[in-house]
C-alpha cells in the first residue's frame, strides 16, 4: 500500500515532495513507513506544526525553531527522528529540504 501511495507523488532527487499541498496525513504515513519510523503523537506534533509554520513562512521551520516552538526537546527530537530530525520532520511533513541540512 505504501508504495503505491509514494508512486502517485512527484519527489525531488533528494526525496522530498516536489508540491507540498499534495500532502496528506496518509502519504506523510507512507513516507515514514518507507523510512522505517513509526508515528506517534509526539511525531505528529512536529510534523503539524512544521506544516503549519511552513504555510506561514513559506520555508520549513529549523531545528532550533521547532524545539523552542513545540516543546519538545532537542534530545527527544533525536530519538523521534535519527539521522537529521529537522530533515526527516520535514520529509514525512511533505516539506521541501531544510536550508542547510546537507
Amino acid at each position: 500500500m505504501t508504495e503505491d501511495i509514494l508512486d502517485t507523488i512527484e519527489f525531488d532527487d533528494d526525496g522530498f515532495m516536489v508540491n507540498a499541498a499534495d500532502w496528506t496525513e496518509e502519504i506523510g504515513r507512507a513516507i515514514a513507513e518507507a523510512l522505517e519510523i513509526e508515528l506517534t503523537d509526539r511525531h505528529w506534533k512536529v510534523i503539524n506544526f512544521a506544516r503549519s509554520d511552513f504555510e506561514k513562512t513559506g520555508e520549513p521551520p529549523t531545528l532550533r525553531r521547532i524545539t523552542q516552538q513545540t516543546g519538545v526537546s532537542m534530545k527527544e527530537m533525536y530519538q523521534l527522528f535519527p539521522d537529521g530530525p529537522a530533515k526527516l520532520a520535514a520529509n514525512i511533513a511533505g516539506l521541501k529540504k531544510p536550508t542547510g541540512c546537507i
